[in-house]
């Protein structure tokens, strides 16, 4: 299967293969399960099916009284709204959901999706930046993404205003794909109607969210791991000193993605992030060709220090996690394990995988209190193996 000059092979299929579309949707849409706790559950019972039997009881061990999980008519409503939208369904398990995507932390389960499903695989580079771009910076857009694209590779955005518009835009002859933060049919900014049926014709849109979802801003930071997590690289062309392009740039780091950025004057607020991008390790380019180049050889022809991740940077640092009491065991039971993790989270962010090793306990232990307190909103895992206090 070809699209231009690229050819795609189909990816080994999951055991999870055969299961039904009704078994992923009740199972993520149910509720407090997102794509990080729809993965643990998966690993743990092995199947949709048993993950699904299992969640009432892990619910009911979590001190949640009452829980249900979504219901068959739900799904099959959003599975109705799907198709009326003209949209399919792909789930992280079938051929065509992207490989690249699968890997990630917290990939999501479903994807809804209009177009042709062949461009999430064709190479892809994100082209992204400000909302309120100079004419500098749209034309800049414009020469990189159609540059890329000339060169055989599709341009991923977020169909936003600014950058994100001219990059798709430029693409359009060459493939584009515009990942949504609301429903598949719920276009915004609205005056990108237009922009986002003719991506739909000669691309494609997706969203992971259910159809009928209107955007919300905590939409957004998820929608960006997905820009990321499609592409190769994540092309930053303006971006103010604290933008959603920066958080997409520390998905992509945490994804091991490149980072590039495009140099602006010191002056321009809008230049601010890409700046600080370079300072802290980004890639400095200037043209389609050096992201080519640099993409074609790596970093080892590009050495630059690691993203810093100081007070000055676009996220802050994960916070120490206090040294653990010497404890053989939890002798004090499920809920102080609990207890001991939240006392030990907060906002920011910590490491899963450290916070396992000071609690003092066998992992599959944590990892039940961890899903305990993530069903019962008072946790929140983040990609990247983090998790913070709700």
């Amino acid at each position: 299967m070809t699209i231009g000059n690229f050819s795609f092979d189909t990816p080994n299929t999951p055991p999870t293969a055969k299961e039904d579309d009704l078994s992923f949707l009740r199972l993520i849409r149910s509720r407090r399960v997102g794509p990080a706790t729809f993965h643990r559950l998966l690993a743990e019972h092995q199947t949709v099916a048993a993950a699904l039997d299992a969640l009432p009881r892990i619910a009911s061990d979590a001190g949640i009284e009452k829980y249900e999980i979504c219901s068959e008519a739900v799904v099959e409503a959003e599975l109705r709204a799907g198709r009326r939208s003209g949209a399919q369904l792909i789930r992280c398990d079938h051929p065509s959901y992207p490989v690249a995507l699968r890997e990630i932390d917290g990939a999501p389960p479903v994807l809804w999706l209009r177009g042709d499903a062949r461009w999430l695989h064709a190479a892809p580079f994100a082209v992204i930046g400000a909302r309120n771009a100079s004419s500098l910076g749209l034309r800049m857009a414009r020469g990189m993404a159609a540059g890329l694209g000339e060169a055989g590779h599709c341009i991923v955005a977020g169909l936003a205003r600014g950058i994100d518009t001219a990059a798709h835009n430029a693409a359009l002859a060459t493939g584009t794909v515009a990942v949504m933060a609301g429903g598949i049919d719920k276009i915004y900014p609205s005056e990108n109607t237009v922009l986002a049926a003719q991506i739909a014709e000669k691309g494609a849109l997706i969203s992971e969210q259910p159809p009928g979802t209107e955007p919300a801003a905590r939409h957004f930071p998820a929608r960006n791991r997905i820009i990321s997590g499609l592409s190769r690289a994540v092309v930053v062309i303006e971006a103010a000193h604290r933008s959603g392009s920066l958080i997409t740039a520390r998905n992509a780091l945490d994804q091991g993605r490149e980072v590039m950025a495009v140099p602006g004057h010191p002056m321009d607020a809008r230049a601010a992030g890409c700046n600080m991008l370079i300072r802290d390790g980004a890639l400095l380019v200037r043209s389609a060709a050096d992201v080519i180049a640099a993409a074609g050889h790596g970093r080892a022809d590009h050495p630059a220090p690691p993203m810093r991740t100081d007070a000055h940077s676009s996220s802050r640092a994960p916070a120490p996690i206090p040294p653990t009491p010497q404890r053989p065991n939890d002798a004090g039971g499920p809920a102080n394990l609990e207890r001991r993790i939240l006392a030990w989270l907060s906002p920011s962010p910590s490491d899963e995988d450290d916070l396992i090793r000071r609690l003092g306990v066998p992992a599959s232990v944590a990892n039940t209190a961890i899903l305990s307190l993530e069903l019962q909103g008072l946790l929140t895992r983040l990609a990247g193996g983090r998790l913070s206090r709700s």
